[in-house]
């Protein structure tokens, strides 16, 4: 008896296990399913580091600390493997108000001629479940080192679908006091708590 063509055709509803199996081995072989934690770089084309502060009460400024660079490490199976070293040149500092940018890296605040970058190392990173992140680190500015602890939350963990890497995104927050790092200038009429918000997309590193 000889079969039909349909009868050689792939059922549909193989094609789709099939379809899922090959999905799966492709993020195995990204991700790693019980494997090495991943290393991926920070996109600063897609990193904003965006800090807030109340002026004399009456309004909200904010700066970009564009140009970040930095390196991303995430286990996906043991999230307390990860972490993470960021740098942020003073030369990337934009208020988009020129004025404000260069007294803010003069020596009344960051003085960015002596410390020209701000740097954070992760020390722990606790899993609070549901994609939340807890990143301890040493925060540097002015060169004064203070522990801080980000609130984090991770967006997504895939292939991108225009660079076709292994890529991951977070965004996090925190606050912290500028008079700690030693760049306390025109406090209380500039607040000294400082809020901080960020969003980033970090890729794999290309295989050698």
């Amino acid at each position: 008896m000889t079969a039909s063509k349909e009868d050689s055709l792939p059922h549909p509803r193989s094609t789709t296990m099939i379809r899922t199996a090959v999905l799966a081995l492709a993020l195995a072989t990204s991700f790693g399913v019980a494997a090495k934690p991943v290393s991926y770089q920070l996109d600063p084309s897609h990193t904003v580091v965006l800090a807030s502060w109340t002026h004399v009460g009456f309004s909200h400024p904010s700066a970009n600390f564009g140009e970040a660079s930095g390196t991303l490490v995430y286990d996906a199976d043991d999230v307390a493997k990860s972490n993470v070293e960021v740098t942020l040149p003073l030369s990337g500092l934009d208020t988009f108000v020129p004025k404000l940018d260069e007294h803010l890296k003069s020596a009344d605040f960051f003085d960015a001629a002596k410390y020209p970058t701000i740097t954070f190392k992760s020390t722990m990173v606790h899993d609070m479940g549901g994609g939340k992140l807890m990143i301890m680190g040493d925060l540097t500015v002015h060169g004064v080192t203070k522990p801080v602890t980000l609130d984090a939350t991770l967006n997504n963990a895939g292939i991108h679908p225009m660079t076709k890497a292994p890529t991951v995104g977070f965004d996090a927050t925190t606050t912290i006091k500028r008079s700690d790092f030693g760049v306390g200038a025109y406090v209380p009429m500039v607040s000294d708590e400082i809020s901080i918000r960020i969003t980033t997309e970090a890729s794999a590193k290309a295989t050698p």
